[in-house]
């Protein structure tokens, strides 16, 4: 019996055939102009373009729901007794592993649509697809605000912790 595909996979699988459908035309682009285009006076007015073209809501969106997942997950940290994100990814090293490998499965269907919309607005503004450019964009709109609202929740959810009264005996 065939294994049913999940939403996640369908999502991912659409996100390397787009990323690997947009490679050639990208390398043409690169071999015919020897312009790499990343991180150049372009880029950047360019992404000035897209914060207010087509897709301009993304901006605002995508890290709310990012946020939103950082708190939930500092929320669950604090009350494991863990240590706050940021701070456990760089300086304890038996916790790292694990809240890398969670981090990433929560946010990686978010991250998937970031750059897709990121072509999709590449498409509509600029009429060309600049895969590169996705890539650099996508993940920073989510990883960013999910990693400071998941260690912050878990800072502000530490201090309500010992701050309550202690539950009486009964």
């Amino acid at each position: 019996m065939p294994r049913k595909l999940s939403r996640s996979s369908v999502l991912n699988l659409l996100l390397v055939a787009v990323l690997l459908g947009t490679l050639p035309s990208a390398a043409w682009r690169l071999w015919q102009s020897g312009n790499t285009y990343l991180l150049t006076e372009t880029f950047f007015s360019d992404l000035l373009a897209r914060l207010s073209g087509p897709g301009r809501l993304r901006f605002l969106l995508q890290p709310l729901m990012a946020i939103l997942l950082g708190v939930r997950g500092g929320v669950r940290d604090a009350r494991a007794g863990l240590p706050p994100f940021l701070w456990a990814l760089l300086f304890h090293a038996e916790h790292r592993k694990d809240m890398w490998r969670e981090a990433i499965a929560t946010v990686r269907d978010l991250i998937a649509v970031a750059i897709l919309l990121d072509l999709v607005a590449q498409a509509l503004i600029f009429h060309e697809l600049r895969p590169g450019a996705a890539l650099l964009i996508g993940p920073p709109l989510i990883l960013v605000p999910y990693a400071l609202s998941r260690a912050l929740a878990n800072l502000i959810a530490r201090r309500r912790q010992s701050h309550a009264p202690a539950p009486r005996a009964g």
